[in-house]
Parts: structure tokens; sequence; C-alpha cells
């Protein structure tokens, strides 16, 4: 037995996997532990799980695999500090960053005192752990291989060709380009500052025109080789001395655009200033431009190595709507996006990564031949069908937890109830559903990534027009522009949507069919849009019975799917899901085969 560690640290959203013979065992970012939103520093809880699930010690390890190498492109980082003389603020936080990053070794120590570790550790460069991280979890056995993100390791994008379990890296794009810092600098304008909020913008921009596409083309230039290249006179980040708070809690970046960026476009947002039509029309000219360089980079690539299957990777590719468009706007036919597809995924990049190339006998098991994403097209590497690698929790430990909370469910008028069959169960909450009633759904292993996909969620029914309204009142409280998503059974999607693919991590957003967006006003977004979660009966039994309890009720083959959470990380736990129905105004809690109902 041979174990890979596999990390992501001193960066947002932190995590922890872990490998075994090749085969992801487990994989959970540090956020879910420490409540935290995109917790940043050494994911220290994230590794006691991973190896608690396996059933093993640190001492087990023999190779700790982290997605950040000090020492890739360096001769490139010296040629940039010669020639563009960055302050010396600007250095010197480099270099304790770097330093950071080195640590590895008597971070484990000072978590795991007295482990007995004396594994390897591998430091692989950020985008090759990117790529990896698509690639050698996907369901091809060829693929052209994309990475586009913020930065890491003085590079902002990457690409290239997987074969086999290889990986050819054959382009880059180094600091201070990149499209990540574009999308960022630009929500951090419109008066969205948290680190992760570009999400935001890419709700708003539906609302707007793009009128703002020649001041954009002015910030971001394309170049005939695929690449591109970023105005710098409207950045701050390759001179000046960024904030950046990365250890020990939520991340912070401060402000990347400079004062010309108000002078090309006018006054930044203040964070609490009312929207108007330019902030919308602005947003909206953003995720154009973006889409116009994503889409520059895959013709390119494309007409290079004439491959009809893409996998993508790094925080860029958290973007759903330019992925959504893929297919028709480029000669790409087949995409897969990992389900952590930012920082966290690196973790499984570094580790898949380490793992083939350990001279072992690679004997991945022939399940994946089966696996809902891989038609008939065979690899020998593993392939990530689902995203459910968290904890999980017994009936058992719920039937404690709810026992010691008696006193407070009796307080609120709750009632509840042991529903050990599954078939009722279902039909209960699909009834509960249907009722308009807004239910807590928890069951399972907890999902790997940023999206509830029906093993944390609250799920709701997608045809009443004031299902957004409701929910925001009683848990959310989030921005009206801001759309919900529909989980649908796979055996639907045609029928509902105008694409018809698998899309199993909520990674793409697809058109509705104009004859179906009035039956599902709750999950249609202002352009007709929704950002869909293929559900399979083989990947998630439970959750696709619900749904089908809820046709049978309905006719309708899916429902409303929000993360289950209110302003913090998505519950791990069943007390913090208890808690969060207890807060709230919840209907109803499924905790395994346990149903919690508040008597109204």
């Amino acid at each position: 037995m041979t174990l890979v560690l596999g990390l992501n640290a001193y960066h947002g959203d932190a995590a922890a996997c872990l490998v075994r013979d090749g085969e992801l065992v487990a994989a959970v970012e540090e956020e879910r532990f420490r409540r935290i939103k995109h917790w940043a520093g050494f994911p220290s809880e994230a590794i006691r799980y991973c190896l608690a699930e396996a059933g093993v010690s640190l001492a087990d390890v023999e190779h700790v695999a982290i997605n950040s190498d000090p020492r890739a492109t360096l001769w490139q980082k010296i040629f940039f500090t010669l020639k563009q003389r960055p302050s010396m603020q600007f250095v010197l936080e480099r270099l304790r960053n770097q330093a950071k990053r080195q640590s590895v070794e008597s971070e484990l120590d000072r978590a795991f005192p007295n482990s007995g570790f004396k594994g390897q550790i591998h430091r692989v460069e950020h985008h090759l752990a990117h790529l990896a991280s698509a690639y050698l979890v996907s369901p091809f056995s060829e693929a052209v291989v994309l990475s586009v993100d913020g930065f890491g390791d003085f590079s902002s994008a990457a690409w290239g060709v997987g074969r086999g379990n290889e990986i050819r890296i054959d382009g880059r794009v180094h600091f201070p380009h990149s499209l990540g810092i574009f999308y960022q600098a630009l929500t951090q304008y419109l008066g969205f500052p948290h680190y992760g909020d570009e999400y935001k913008v890419m709700g708003l921009a539906p609302y707007g025109e793009p009128r703002y596409m020649e001041a954009m083309r002015e910030i971001v230039k394309l170049h005939d080789n695929g690449g591109f290249s970023l105005e710098t006179r409207f950045f701050r980040h390759h001179k000046e001395h960024i904030p950046y708070a990365w250890e020990g809690g939520a991340p912070h970046v401060g402000t990347l655009f400079s004062a010309a960026l108000e002078d090309l476009l006018g006054p930044a947002r203040a964070k609490d200033e009312p929207l108007t039509q330019r902030h919308r029309d602005i947003a909206r000219s953003v995720q154009a431009m973006y889409e116009e360089a994503f889409f520059h980079i895959l013709d390119k690539l494309h007409e290079r190595y004439q491959l009809d299957t893409l996998t993508l990777a790094g925080g860029c590719a958290m973007n759903s709507v330019a992925n959504g468009k893929v297919r028709r706007r480029s000669a790409f036919r087949r995409l897969y996006v990992q389900s952590a597809a930012g920082d966290a995924g690196g973790a499984i990049g570094a580790a898949m990564h380490v793992w083939h190339r350990l001279d072992l006998p690679h004997s991945i098991s022939a399940m994946r031949a089966t696996t809902p994403l891989a038609g008939d097209e065979q690899t020998d590497h593993f392939v990530m069908s689902h995203a459910y690698w968290g904890p999980s929790f017994t009936d058992s430990d719920i039937a404690t937890l709810l026992e010691e909370r008696k006193g407070e469910l009796e307080n609120q008028n709750c009632v509840v109830r042991h529903v050990p069959d599954e078939t009722d169960l279902c039909r209960k909450t699909a009834q509960a559903i249907a009722r308009g009633e807004v239910v807590g759904w928890f069951q399972g292993r907890m999902e790997w990534g940023p999206r509830a996909l029906g093993n944390r969620s609250i799920v709701c029914d997608p045809r009443r027009a004031d299902m957004k309204d409701i929910l925001n009142a009683k848990i959310k409280r989030r921005e009206s522009f801001r759309p919900f998503a529909p989980s649908i059974q796979r055996e639907w999607v045609a029928e509902w949507f105008e694409e018809d693919h698998d899309v199993p991590f909520m990674m793409q957003v697809f058109q509705i069919r104009e004859d179906r967006r009035s039956q599902i006003p709750a999950v249609t977004h202002v352009d007709g849009s929704g950002r869909l979660q293929t559900v399979y009966r083989e990947t998630n039994p439970r959750y696709w019975r619900l749904i089908e309890s809820f046709r049978e009720e309905t006719g309708v083959p899916m429902v409303l799917n929000t993360s289950f959470n209110e302003n913090e990380p998505i519950v791990c736990k069943p007390e913090e899901a208890l808690d969060c129905f207890l807060r709230t105004n919840m209907d109803l809690l499924v905790l395994e085969n346990f149903i919690v109902e508040r008597r109204r």
C-alpha cells in the first residue's frame, strides 16, 4: 500500500486529500472544520480527517505532495525583478511567502507531534498541479489541458496536452499578466471586496449590456499565439505592495486596481452603494471580456492539437457561465471540470501527479469503465465521477445529538421522526418540497469543492416564482440578482435544457429551453439560463430518489438546490446543520434517516 497526502497550503481554500494506490480516499477543505470561509493556512484538520477516513496515521504516509514549488520559473522571477524594479516591500513580502511554503515538514511536526513521519516531501509547480487535478481524474485518455488562474509560482495560465498518464506543458502566461487578476480587480472595482466575490459579478452580468467593451479591450490585450497580456497601468499588483492576509483565517486581498482604471471607467462603486445600470453594464462587459480572452485561447489550442476533449482547472475554471458555452463557441465537444477547480483542487492534482511519477505497479480498479462520465472511453487512471469525499455520520451519531438537544427542539415546537425506509423518507420530503417548504437535506459524505451537490443542500420547489424571495427571507439574505441552481436527473436534461451533457459538479451554465422556463422560474436566471447539476442514480442514489419522488409528485424532474449554510462555510457536521435549522426559518430538516419538522 502506497499513500500520498496532497496539500493546498498557505493560500485561500487550504485543503488536503489522501490517495491510496492511485485511488482517491478522502478530500476536504480546511474551512469546513475551522468554520471560516476560504480559510487560509496549513490544513491540519483536513489532514487529520483524511488520515482517520483511511484508518492510517501520518507515519504510514510515504509521500506528501504540495501544489507549490518556490523554485519554479526562477529565471522569470529574476528577470522581472531586474527589469521592473518593484518596491522593496513587494520583494520582501514575496520572500516571506516563499519561506512559509517551504516549511511543510515543521508544520506537520507541529500539528502531529511524535507522529514518526519519515515520508518524502514533493513540491509540484502550481499550474502543473492544476492541470493534473483535472486531467488525471478525468474520464479522458487524451485531452487538451488548460489552467487559468490568478497567480501561482509566477504564472497565471498554462496549457498543453495530456496523454495516458503524462501531461506536457507547452505554453504559459507569466506574472504580471493574469485573467484572474483582471476579473478580481474589476470585482473589487464594482464594490465586491471579499475573496471569492467574482461569482457575484457573474450573477450581475446578465442584467447589463456589454457597453464597455472598448474600454475592456484597452485593459486586456489578446495575442496571435492565443496568449494575452494586461495593460499594467490599470493595476497595482506588479509594482506596489498589496496587502495579502493568507494565514490563519479568511483570505484578504488589498486593492488591485489603480487610479487609472477609475479614469477609464469612472469612479469605483463603494461596498454599500446602490447598484446602477452603469455597474450592471460594466459587469456584463467584464464577463464578455473574460469570455473573449478565454475562447481566443481555446480556438488556438484546438487548432494546434486537433483534439475534441478539454480539461479545465484553476480559479477561472469556476466561471461556469463561460464553461457552459464551450461547445457552442469552440470546436471542443467534451469538457471536464473537477468539483474543486480552484486552489483546493491543487491538492488532488499534486497527489495524483506524484503517484503517477512513482515507480510502482499501477493497478487501478476496473470500476471506472462503468462511471457515468466515461462513456465508451477507457483510461488507466482514477476517474472522479462524484464529489462525495468528506466526512459522514451515522444514525447513531444523529440520534445522540437530537436527544442532547431535545429541549431546544421542544422550545421551537419541533417534532422528530425516525424514518428508516428510504422510499418513505424521500416521498415525505418531496411532498414537503412540493408544498413550498424549505428543506435542509443532510446525508452521506460531504461534498468536495464549493458547491453543495445533494449531500449538504437546502432543497426547494423550482416551480414557485416567489421561492427566491422566500429563501432570502428565511435563510440566505443575499443579493437579489444572484440565481439559485437546479439539480436535475441526468435522464431528463435534454428535455429541459438546450444542451444534453454531463454536469455533475454544477460547473456549467446552460440555457433552459424557452418553453420550460415558465415552469421553473425559481431556477431560471434573467437571461434564461440555469447552472445545473446532473444527478446520477449510480453516484448518489438517495438524492436521485428524492428528485424522482418530486417528479412523481409534480412532473418536474429537478429541485432547487442551494448550499446548506447561512453566511458561513457549508455545514459539515450534524450539529452545524441543526444549528442552522434552529436559528433560521427553515421548515424541515432531514438528517440521514431522521426528519425534524417545525409545527406552524
